[in-house]
Parts: C-alpha cells; sequence; structure tokens
C-alpha cells in the first residue's frame, strides 16, 4: 500500500469517527457521606437522650422508628453510593452502621420476645459488644481520615462497649454513661455532616476537621 493510500484510509477512518454520536459519560454521583453521617446522627441522639434518662423510656418507640428509615435504610443508600465512589471506608461505615440500626429494630420489634426474660440483657450486651468491635476494626483504619472521625469512632466504640456491659449487667449507670458518650458521637457526626454540606455548596472547607492524610 502506498503512502497516498495510508493516508487516505485514516482520513477516511477519522471522518468515521467523527460522525459516530459520543458516548454519553455515566452521571455523576454526589458525596453521600452528609446523608450517612445526618442520618446517624439524629438516630443515635434520640436513642440516646433515652438512655441518659433525660427522656422517658416510653419515647422509645420513636427511636426505632427512626433507626428503621433514617438509621437504618438512609445509611445504606449512602454506604452503596460512597463504594459506588470507590469510597471503600465510608462504603463499609455507613452500611455497618445502617445494618446496625435495622438489627437493632428487627431484634427489639421481632426477636427479642422470643429470648427468655432473665437472658434479655445478656443477648443486649452481646450485640453491642460485636459492634463494638466492629467499630474498634473500623477506627483503625480511621487514622488517615480526620481528626473528628477519629474522635467519633473513639468515643463510639466506649460508647458501645458502656452499653454493653450495662445491658449485660444490668447496670443502669453504665447504661446512662453510654448514653451521654452516644450523645458525644452524635454531635460529632453531625458537626461532620455539616462541614461536608458546607464544603459543596460553598465550594471550599468551611468547619475545620483536621485532616490527616499526608497530601
Amino acid at each position: 500500500m502506498t503512502n497516498i493510500d495510508q493516508q487516505r484510509d485514516s482520513a477516511a477512518d477519522s471522518q468515521a469517527a467523527a460522525q459516530m454520536p459520543a458516548t454519553a459519560s455515566p452521571a455523576a454521583w454526589g458525596n453521600a457521606a452528609p446523608l450517612g453521617l445526618a442520618a446517624f446522627a439524629v438516630t443515635t441522639f434520640i436513642l440516646s437522650m433515652v438512655n441518659t434518662g433525660v427522656v422517658n423510656v416510653g419515647a422509645e418507640p420513636v427511636a426505632f422508628g427512626v433507626a428503621f428509615m433514617y438509621g437504618g435504610v438512609a445509611q445504606l443508600i449512602a454506604g452503596v453510593i460512597c463504594f459506588r465512589n470507590g469510597n471503600t471506608f465510608n462504603g463499609v461505615l455507613f452500611s455497618t452502621y445502617g445494618a446496625f440500626w435495622l438489627s437493632l429494630f428487627a431484634i427489639a420489634q421481632y426477636f427479642l420476645k422470643s429470648v427468655p426474660p432473665d437472658q434479655v440483657g445478656h443477648a443486649l450486651g452481646l450485640f453491642l459488644y460485636a459492634f463494638g468491635i466492629v467499630t474498634i476494626m473500623l477506627l483503625l483504619a480511621s487514622f488517615r481520615t480526620n481528626v473528628v472521625v477519629v474522635a467519633a469512632l473513639t468515643v463510639l466504640a466506649a460508647a458501645l462497649f458502656a452499653l454493653g456491659a450495662g445491658q449485660y449487667s444490668a447496670t443502669s449507670g453504665l447504661i446512662k454513661a453510654g448514653g451521654w458518650l452516644g450523645l458525644a458521637a452524635a454531635a460529632l457526626a453531625m458537626y461532620l455532616a455539616a462541614a461536608e454540606v458546607c464544603e459543596f455548596t460553598y465550594g471550599r472547607a468551611v468547619l475545620p476537621v483536621g485532616p490527616l492524610a499526608k497530601k
């Protein structure tokens, strides 16, 4: 084939490529972390207010309703979006606590009545201990995120173990302590949610979170 033929073929290929419709790029997905953080914060706040004794235990069904839709379903959605965006840490984080709230709802509404009355505290304590261990795993993976995430997971782990010990030993003081720690974790989570939403809407960091990863 001569150079002229090659040039002619190359030009034809270029013209054909130019006439082909452009492939649409996949739609960008937003940052789901503020949704997951807010869902966790609101649900934890309501249940922790009951655990501290500030709100009467009669309000507990409201906490479980919120745990199902906002703490559970909304966090699972946030986790799936984070996985889709390639953020494994946030995907595991929000999916884990979304499943935590859905599991707590299911236990309280459907399964706890099948547990012997003298073993209810042990069953709830086991549940809380298990998620406390998962929280420590997430804490170990969080030291390249930011200071607020590390603080929130540290306080949350302490809250889960305090609540687990309180349920297991039927010690109201530990349950109240876990409730206060839960309020602190909820406040940190809401602060993170506000920081991420503000960063998106203002196009810059507004609330400091103390990044730990080296750039």
